[in-house]
């Protein structure tokens, strides 16, 4: 089958967008990455904002590539955008680079999701710890003197 001219320009031209949507998306993983393991929360906020508004642009991409192929009837697999493309390397490069770029996207995710992990594990021993500590009877009182901190029962109780 050969693929309409209009077509494959189109798709070539959003494989190309894609890529720069994609490099931008990576450098932000990066961005986040640094934040976690500098323990910089209040900017991962942001971040995080910035990172859902990338991810929607990306799918956005992804929709438009589907309905592109939809309309010559192929489905979006990586044989069909290939033919599309066209069979020499060269024209495939640009949906390599979306192969690759959405590859090095995944492993940062989950590279940051694991350090998103340690940091909640982190937390949640040291909220354990202070809220084991809040449980303990004052050993001082008000007026700065000690508690007795004997644990049995009073005395002249059954």
């Amino acid at each position: 089958m050969t693929t309409p001219q209009p077509v494959k320009a189109r798709l070539l031209a959003l494989l190309a967008d894609e890529a720069a949507q994609l490099r931008s998306f990576v450098a932000l993983l990066g961005q986040e990455e640094s934040l976690l393991v500098d323990g910089q929360t209040d900017a991962l906020m942001s971040l995080a904002r910035e990172k859902t508004e990338q991810y929607r642009k990306l799918q956005r991409f992804n929709d438009d590539r589907l309905h592109l192929l939809a309309q010559i009837g192929l489905r979006a697999t990586d044989d069909a955008i290939r033919q599309v493309c066209g069979q020499s390397a060269d024209a495939a490069a640009p949906w390599d680079t979306v192969l690759e770029l959405a590859r090095e996207a995944q492993a940062r995710n989950q590279r940051n999701g694991k350090l998103i992990a340690e940091r909640m594990q982190h937390n949640q021993a040291a909220l354990t710890t202070l809220l084991a500590a809040a449980d303990q009877p004052q050993l001082y009182g008000a007026d700065g003197q000690s508690r007795p901190t004997g644990g049995g029962r009073k005395l002249g109780s059954a």
